[in-house]
């Protein structure tokens, strides 16, 4: 047996070896510069006006509790949410393996045996049958002197940060395409009412100037008009029933259910409502508020410390093995002192020649960073675009707005005053159904200008990384 100083020594020797190579452990250079510097304050932010803040919940501020009831059934029941919460399990789980791997492999071996010698190679009336037990534990541990096992540890945590990340970013994009729609559905059951009261004016102007043909009043040709006017309006209800239909539908699925459709529901004149600008915050906030931005932080720390893993695998790897246990041909005796067996060994290995395969594998984990860098930063002015867009469609939609009212109040008057001169003879029955065509026109483009403003409010709200439920259903 070895004496134990001599194990001891030669431990040290191993050890002693390990701590001179350390000094050559590889390092991950910093990030580069990606070229993307957020600016002071965003371009198109109104500083006159009083903002308010973005807040949790944010889609409570249109105090409507259909839209509430539908993102509280959104955020339970959608299943693209729910493959998101389990793709979170999954890494988990392989972070779970990153951290084993670093730790000690202790294992268990029991063997029981019996053996018969073949007659040719015993003596004369010996035994021909031989027993061995053996119970061990096994035990195997590698020294992540270079750093692999952690640097993949800290890429697997990374990894996983970036899956929850990306799940945030999935969740914000279903909120806000599940308010969407229901405001489009809004906008589409105002315009199906608005076209119900538009044929019924028809219908009741055909009856008008049917009555006025038969007394003498009116021409053949006013009647053929109107009845093509009427014709005309009640054409138009089918596509916007089956539009309507359809976006029901859509919000059924996103919510997890069968595609249904319902009843047309009716609509209150002043619906809308005037919500306070947000306050967009300072540029730099965004990186840090925005979901799909700290994803990408994510994947590049991930990929930064693969860059690692790559340059430890190039140098050795050390490893402790070791077996303790005991073996006796007798089962009586197995656990005697004199049974007892046990080793203890240090090993370095490195392959010599692998035909470039490990630095190859280096070069493409720095292709790789690379790449991250560019995703990093087109994922950063996408935000700023977003928010920078949607700051400037608000304002250009509110002042749009302010024109619609203007058209529609001067159509409205422009169509009392051609009915009352038709009526009077002073013009012809075309220049009427002009005005009425004018009017009713305006009406759907306010309706079309309200849903813009109202969609773009989400839009903004999802832009600037609006705040989550807490706590989130997994």
């Amino acid at each position: 047996m070895i004496p134990l100083s001599k194990r001891l020594t030669v431990l040290l020797f191993f050890f002693m070896a390990a701590s001179i190579l350390a000094g050559c452990k590889p390092k991950v250079h910093p990030w580069p510069e990606n070229g993307v510097k957020a600016p002071e304050r965003f371009q198109n932010h109104e500083e006159a006006i009083q903002f308010d803040t973005l807040e949790d919940h944010w889609w409570e501020e249109f105090g409507d509790p259909d839209i509430n009831e539908l993102v509280n059934r959104v955020l339970k029941n959608n299943l693209d949410i729910k493959t998101a919460s389990a793709r979170i399990d999954e890494i988990k789980a392989y972070f779970v393996q990153t951290k084993a791997d670093r730790m000690p492999l202790i294992g268990i071996k029991a063997q029981a045996q019996r053996q018969k010698t073949a007659g040719y190679y015993t003596m004369p009336g010996a035994d021909q049958k031989n027993d061995l037990f053996n119970l061990s534990f096994p035990a195997s541990f590698e020294i992540d002197l270079w750093g692999r096992l952690s640097s993949a540890q800290k890429a697997a945590r990374a990894d996983l940060l970036q899956t929850e990340e990306t799940r945030l970013t999935l969740i914000n994009s279903i909120i806000a395409e599940s308010i969407s729609l229901y405001l489009t559905l809004e906008s589409l059951e105002r315009r199906v009412q608005l076209a119900h009261q538009t044929i019924d004016s028809y219908r009741n102007n055909f009856d008008i100037i049917s009555n006025r043909y038969k007394r003498g009043i009116s021409s053949f040709l006013d009647v053929k008009q109107s009845a093509g006017s009427l014709a005309q309006a009640e054409s138009a209800l089918p596509a916007l029933n089956q539009e309507l239909s359809i976006v029901q539908q859509k919000l059924s699925v996103i919510a997890g259910e069968y595609p249904k459709t319902s009843p047309v529901r009716k609509k209150k004149d002043d619906y809308f409502k005037y919500h306070a600008p947000l306050e967009p915050g300072m540029p730099s906030d965004l990186l840090l508020r925005r979901p799909d931005i700290r994803a990408a932080h994510a994947r590049l720390t991930s990929l930064q410390e693969r860059i690692h893993v790559a340059k430890a695998s190039r140098f050795p790897q050390i490893s402790l093995t070791g077996n303790f246990g005991y073996a006796s041909p007798d089962l009586d005796n197995l656990f005697k002192p004199e049974a007892e067996l046990w080793n203890l060994a240090m090993g370095i290995s490195r392959p010599l020649f692998d035909a470039g395969r490990l630095k190859a594998n280096q070069r493409s984990a720095e292709a790789k960073f690379a790449q991250g860098i560019q995703e990093y930063a087109k994922t950063v002015l996408t935000a700023f675009f977003e928010v920078e867009s949607a700051l400037v469609i608000r304002k250009n939609q509110l002042e749009k707005r302010e024109r619609m009212l203007t058209l529609l109040r001067e159509s409205k008057e422009t169509q009392t005053v051609a009915e009352l001169h038709y009526e009077k003879g002073l013009i012809d029955y075309p220049a009427v159904l002009q005005a009425r065509q004018v009017r009713y026109q305006a009406e759907e483009g306010l309706i079309m200008t309200d849903l813009a403003i109202l969609t773009n409010r989400v839009t903004l709200c999802r832009a600037l990384g609006a705040g989550f439920p807490d706590p989130i259903p997994e």
